[in-house]
């Protein structure tokens, strides 16, 4: 419980270093202030300190909160971060000691103080306790768009901020996944933040900016920048692709990537599938599929039908030889009955041996099944469709019982649809010649979509007529388990990795 009778605490957020870019409440909340407290290194010297002196008075009790270390090894028990909690739990004991005494106690932050700051560590141990006001203040954020001179984020984009000290790995997937972002706290971790916008595909259009709004400002192109040079106030910048260049219509310059969708919407895209779609000009793909993809402004949509698998791709890469960057979109993993075969089939033949074709892979419909029903695919399997527009059924029927008679869990594509009514009955006839009545088969529709149905019948209860061209069997080996859990009676099919020996 808070107690009216001590002190207030005041977290003041100063901006990102123009001491003219303080906002009157933070002027105000300092000149309200008995106790001024501001966090530094060893030094002494403090940069919050530096942008709010022309406020300080005479009369001000200051508080320099000093960090026993910064980036430094310790010889402390708990390590560098143990002998920051220590360093944290005593400055608080100090500014409680002001409040408790009565005194308003104003801690300074560049900033905001809730955005990275050193104050939020004071105010989890403080606010609870005291009256307590947090003034915000411009990011370093705001203040690098602001001096790059070119919008951040528009429309529907999404803006990601990043700590420069994560993986090189994870940096890289979130910048191929974003439209926009900002990574923050460089210096020594420049060489990986740079190395994350190479592969992210992202360094031609990441910008540098350092100390925004302070004396010794620098802008530029993060590609020039030495990386020996590079100080923690420093931030890279992808800014909006609304408006901005893109590298298309220059001949020389085109690709096509193929990308894999999911079964269904955004989530179960991956970030190097977002990244592609973010960066191209020109998406192709069946129009079903193409509608799962957010319209971007500048980003030509070619849709078309599903039967026309070969033109769609001629014609992206058509478009790629032009110099567009074409996204072909195809639903789940591109390879797996999809277009990636289409695209690299036209991309075989001598007028387009110069496009550049990348296939990035996506969760197949079999993969998403399996997961909504358990693990059925936990031991071997064979991947089959049925639909005989491509082959014979003969061909098809043949492999169903190779892999029926070898035991092998089954993950059956393309099952029926409005012109083909007859092969799911075909399929359970035959696989029965092989497999108990008993076996458990999942039948999963529309995985991941609005219409979602996931449920398991005997493959002896297997209705051709509940099965449509969204739907995806499984269908178990000898060993795969069908079980009912707990009082709500939910199912879960696995099959065990082990396999019993003969």
């Amino acid at each position: 419980m808070k107690d009216t009778s001590t002190g207030r605490l005041y977290g003041v957020g100063l901006g990102p270093g123009d001491p003219d870019l303080m906002t009157l409440r933070a002027v105000r909340a300092i000149g309200e202030a008995d106790v001024i407290a501001y966090h530094s290194a060893r030094h002494g010297r403090s940069i919050a300190r530096s942008i709010a002196a022309a406020h300080l008075r005479p009369d001000h009790i200051e508080e320099p909160l000093v960090y026993p270390v910064t980036t430094e090894t310790t010889d402390h028990p708990g390590g560098y971060r143990g002998a920051l909690e220590e360093f944290y739990e005593k400055a608080a004991a100090r500014l409680a000691a002001h409040l408790d005494a009565g005194r308003t106690v104003a801690v300074l932050a560049e900033g905001d103080p809730m955005f990275y700051g050193s104050y939020m560590h004071m105010h989890k141990r403080l606010a609870d306790r005291y009256a307590t006001e947090v003034i915000p203040g411009v990011t370093s954020v705001s203040a690098a768009a602001a001096r790059l001179g070119t919008p951040l984020v528009e429309g529907e984009e999404i803006l990601t901020i990043l700590p420069g000290t994560l993986p090189e790995e994870e940096l890289t997937a979130r910048l191929a996944a974003t439209d926009t972002a900002v990574v923050m706290k460089l210096g020594r971790t420049f060489p990986a933040v740079r190395g994350a916008f190479e592969a992210s595909g992202r360094l031609t259009e990441a910008r540098y900016v350092e100390r925004a709004t302070m004396a010794g400002e620098r802008t530029g192109d993060l590609a020039d920048i030495d990386p020996a040079s590079v100080p923690y106030f420093s931030v890279a910048v992808l800014p909006s692709r609304i408006d901005a260049p893109r590298p298309s219509g220059q001949p020389g310059s085109g690709e096509v990537a193929v990308v894999g969708t999911g079964p269904a919407g955004p989530l179960w895209l991956t970030p190097e599938t977002r990244g592609a779609l973010a960066a191209a000009d020109a998406l192709v793909g069946y129009t079903t599929y193409l509608d799962r993809v957010p319209a971007r402004p500048g980003q030509a949509r070619h849709g078309s039908d599903n039967k026309v698998e070969s033109e769609r791709a001629e014609f992206a890469l058509d478009l790629a030889r032009r110099g567009h960057r074409v996204a072909v979109v195809s639903g789940g993993d591109p390879g797996v009955f999809a277009m990636a075969t289409a695209v690299l089939e036209v991309a075989s033949q001598e007028e387009y041996a110069e496009i550049p074709v990348r296939v990035l892979p996506g969760v197949t419909a079999a993969n998403a099944a399996a997961a909504r029903a358990g693990a059925p695919l936990g031991h071997d399997y064979a991947t089959i469709s049925l639909s005989d527009r491509l082959k014979p059924w003969e061909v098809i029927a043949e492999r169903l019982r190779a892999a029926a008679s070898a035991d092998l869990v089954l993950a059956l594509y393309n099952p029926g649809s409005k012109s083909r009514t007859w092969q799911v009955a075909k399929a359970r006839d035959l696989l029965l010649e092989h497999r108990s009545p008993d076996t458990p088969v999942v039948l999963a529709r529309d995985v991941g979509g609005a219409t979602e149905s996931v449920r398991t019948v005997r493959l002896a209860d297997v209705d051709p007529a509940e099965v449509d061209m969204r739907t995806l069997l499984i269908v178990g080996s000898s060993q795969t388990r069908w079980v009912r859990r707990g009082e709500s009676g939910s199912s879960i099919v696995w099959t065990p990795r082990r396999y019993p020996e003969a």
